[in-house]
């Protein structure tokens, strides 16, 4: 347990280490799907194979972040954030330099591992930083990463990789990945793990009050969100918009660091209020998506509101998941990292399905009713889960 007094001052250089291990999680994740030509025809793959090498990054984290996370809850904090980050280092290597098919695939698995590791470690990690009553913020920033990658570093790495090859690229991601363990060695706080008596099994974290009601509402979110997300090219066409799609997303991406630094003021005092509005407002935005989908306008005011709501969904709901799951939030955070990856597969099987059957045009209509079961999930979850009023000082931090 910590004995020291925490500062009201937020550690930013400590927080943004965080942040920049979430930014190299999601870049190692998407860039193969802006550099599938380059990659095909490097492996002397098909496209379509190519593209599992987004496949088998998600399904290694999908199946490590649980294990690995049980398997590391005894070991100091600072060295787990290290693994994951050499993970990233050794395997983005390996794909930078492999000419082998299935050795890419393997590296790109064990790449998914870490990603697994790092996830459910960093929420736990920016909340041991602080005081509590100031978690909510120090989570956002710790999450400020992800957006910057999906807004600006999937573009810049995809134009990167066409200039100097994709290769070169994975290097670039493996340099950066030294920079960030000198980064986290000078200017982030090492802490002990769990001790085995301070341990919370695996059933018990899920059965704990709140728990199960908000992986409920990171399910039907993220479907929700990830449905269009992925299908967004198609669902913009109809408008007119198809040879836009870069200006769409950076647009969503801008709204969506918006929506972090918004959610970074109300998170620790409003959280309930919070995530109630984003889900009403993302619902509204997709009943109007239903009614006017071929309006360019209300697709751009669309998709800025989307973006602000989606902005801050991943600091309201880990920290609802952490508070929930009180000394068990890392093994919570581990079931959040597989109910996020499975949301985003599934997603993609479901939306291709429907675009398939059906167009494009029954897309808000989908996520519309997915949204209302994740509002009115949220709703009855008042007591534990998103409960009202100000976060309690007294919340349980994982590890201490």
């Amino acid at each position: 347990m910590t004995t020291f007094t925490k500062p009201d001052t937020l550690p930013v250089s400590a927080l943004l280490a965080l942040a920049m291990t979430g930014f190299i999680c999601i870049l190692t994740e998407t860039l193969p799907a802006g550099l599938l030509p380059q990659i095909s025809a490097g492996l002397d793959v098909s496209p379509a194979l190519a593209g599992q090498l987004v496949t088998l990054y998600a399904l290694g984290s999908l199946l490590a972040a649980i294990p690995l996370t049980i398997a590391t809850q005894g070991w100091r904090r600072r060295n787990v954030l290290l693994l994951a980050i050499v993970g990233f280092l050794l395997f983005n290597s390996i794909t930078a330099w492999s000419s082998d098919y299935a050795l890419t695939l393997v590296a790109r698995f064990f790449a998914g591992m870490a990603a697994g590791l790092a996830w459910s470690l960093i929420a736990g990690y920016a909340r041991r930083m602080v005081a509590p009553h100031q978690q909510g913020r120090a989570l956002a920033l710790a999450m400020v990463g992800t957006p910057i990658a999906l807004s600006l570093g999937v573009p810049i790495g995809t134009w990167l990789g066409g200039v100097v090859g994709w290769r070169t690229a994975f290097g670039l991601m493996s340099l950066l990945s030294i920079v960030l363990i000198v980064w986290v060695l000078a200017k982030v706080p090492d802490y002990p793990g769990q001790a085995r008596t301070q341990r919370v099994p695996l059933r018990a974290v899920l059965l704990t009050p709140g728990v199960r009601p908000v992986l409920a509402v990171v399910l039907t979110w993220m479907l929700a969100h990830n449905m269009l997300y992925t299908y967004i090219a198609p669902f913009i066409a109809p408008a007119g918009l198809a040879s836009q799609v870069d200006v769409v997303l950076l647009a969503f991406g801008v709204a969506a660091l918006i929506g972090i630094w918004i959610t970074g003021r109300l998170v620790d005092h409003h959280l309930r209020q919070a995530v109630l509005t984003s889900l009403a407002t993302f619902a509204l935005v997709a009943l109007l998506f239903g009614l006017y989908a071929e309006s360019p306008a209300v697709l751009y005011a669309g998709v800025f509101v989307w973006g602000l709501t989606f902005g801050g969904a991943a600091t309201l709901l880990q920290t609802a998941l952490a508070d929930a799951a009180g000394s068990g939030a890392d093994v919570a955070m581990s079931m959040n990292v597989v109910i996020w990856n499975s949301a985003i597969a599934a997603a993609g099987l479901s939306g291709g399905l429907l675009l398939g059957q059906f167009g494009v045009g029954v897309f808000p209509w989908a996520m519309l009713a997915l949204l209302l079961i994740a509002l009115w999930v949220a709703s009855a979850a008042s007591r534990h889960g998103f409960p009202a009023g100000q976060r309690r000082s007294d919340v349980l931090v994982a590890g201490h």
